[in-house]
């Protein structure tokens, strides 16, 4: 293991870089792009925590948003399956179309991305796996990547709707009975999304507004809408230049509570920022996750936050080369010489986002390595690995009562005991079509989202 703490000042000879790399601060340019406006320093010396935090160690009914209602891909309290066997699932439904989104579950309700009939569409169902009911929006954008859709961003939901996007742009709030609040299309607003795949980010929700993050090659965005009418509240550029497909994201952003306070974390175009969640406005910065300035290093995992600091996979593991960061969030303007805390050449993640469970961070790498991990230090606090295979992990790993589970893109789904600090009780099944969306939690049970159908176990 290669763990690199970084301290004060002296970050950039400890990278074992050259001081030429400050350039990265004057990345930041004007107000219309991506400039770090300076405001007092919101996060101090207290921790920050993600909304709903407090919930994360009790069992909860619903799964809201993609990562869960702690956006840390854990849940505890909860006797659940240990083994994810389709023989045994307890029921098994036929979804309309291909789509590689995270289904949510809220009210007793499952919500569901999909095209059908060449469109676009929200499906619900009931907790048996029953259609209640499917909203059909404008046509479909169907996807490019042998692992993409159309239908690539996960629901989101407050309890009173749930908010969609499409990679053909539509944006979307739909109430719990199926009945469209709005819809407007953000392609034919502010142009179509240059991306060599397809659209990864999902939404998310703050106490007012629907989120959506745009960063690509081209105009980068973030932007709020109103939930309940859908007009735009803000809408704040980001742009950071970056090697070739250096800004091209497919991270989600996450909404935190500072101090009472929501505020919006963004990873993407090789930068991490804050941003007034009521303007838009980015206070905090940090660069330099690219420190050799290599091409063809799109973000696809989405950070997690531990107290004060954002574990950050950057890199390209999938070509065995993995960077991953520990960062801390205090202070205000560009931190980009002082927030490194540490850095790992030796493990990361390109695809499956980060899961939280206990202070600890759990990284499940693509070819099936996992890791425990000390956010304050970046050490291993142990290790273990899923069987060796050629294809790779795309979905993201969920932690329910202390089992893992962990899907491979080709449909072999993996659950492990780790209550004792290491991969035990392994289980193996395998589903007989690909997954790329992440498995949630409903009740004491499993969902499993495959490119055809929508499983219970």
């Amino acid at each position: 293991m290669n763990v690199r703490p970084i301290k004060s000042v002296n970050a950039w000879r400890l990278f074992g870089v050259c001081t030429c790399f400050l350039v990265h601060a004057a990345v930041v340019e004007t107000a219309a792009h991506g400039q770090v406006v300076q405001t007092p320093p919101l996060i101090e010396t207290s921790a920050v925590k993600t909304t709903a935090v407090e919930t994360s160690t009790h069992a909860t009914a619903n799964w809201p948003h993609w990562r869960g209602p702690a956006d840390n891909g854990s849940i505890s309290g909860r006797n659940f399956p240990s083994a994810l066997n389709p023989k045994k699932a307890i029921w098994k439904t036929k979804l309309s179309g291909k789509g590689c989104s995270t289904p949510i579950a809220v009210d007793k309700r499952i919500f569901v991305t999909v095209p059908s009939d060449g469109k676009d569409s929200l499906a619900c169902f009931d907790p048996s796996g029953k259609l209640l009911w499917q909203t059909p929006f404008g046509e479909q954008d169907a996807g490019k990547h042998r692992n993409g859709s159309g239908s690539n961003a996960s629901p989101t939901s407050d309890g009173s709707a749930v908010f969609v996007y499409f990679k053909s742009g539509t944006l979307a709030a739909v109430d719990l009975d199926g009945t469209v609040r709005w819809q407007q299309n953000l392609t034919e607003l502010y142009g179509k999304a240059d991306l060599f795949w397809d659209h990864g980010t999902s939404p998310v929700l703050s106490k007012d507004n629907v989120i959506m993050a745009r960063m690509h090659a081209g105009d980068s965005w973030v932007a709020a809408f109103d939930k309940n009418d859908g007009q735009v509240v803000w809408k704040e550029a980001r742009n950071f230049k970056t090697p070739r497909e250096g800004d091209h994201g497919y991270a989600t952003p996450v909404v935190l509570n500072v101090h009472g306070v929501e505020r919006l974390l963004v990873y993407g175009a090789e930068h991490l920022t804050l941003h007034d969640v009521s303007t838009g406005k980015s206070y905090w910065s940090c660069g330099n996750f690219n420190p050799d300035k290599t091409e063809q290093w799109p973000s696809i995992a989405t950070p997690v936050v531990v107290n004060d600091i954002a574990v950050v996979a950057a890199g390209r593991n999938d070509r065995r080369l993995p960077l991953l960061y520990g960062v801390s969030l205090k202070g205000g303007g560009d931190v980009t010489a002082t927030g490194h805390l540490w850095k790992r050449d030796d493990t990361g993640t390109f695809v499956p986002s980060p899961a939280t469970l206990n202070g600890n961070v759990y990284l499940l790498r693509d070819m099936g390595e996992f890791e425990c991990i000390d956010p304050s230090t970046g050490k291993a606090v142990w290790e273990g690995k899923f069987p060796k295979h050629r294809k790779k992990f795309y979905s993201s790993p969920l932690i329910a009562g202390k089992k893992l589970y962990a899907i491979r893109e080709d449909g072999a789904m993996f659950v492990a005991d780790i209550s004792n600090g290491k991969l035990e009780e392994i289980t193996e099944h395998k589903l007989g079509e690909s997954v790329i969306g992440s498995p949630i939690p409903m009740g004491d049970n499993i969902l499993v989202r495959g490119e055809k159908h929508l499983y219970c176990f």
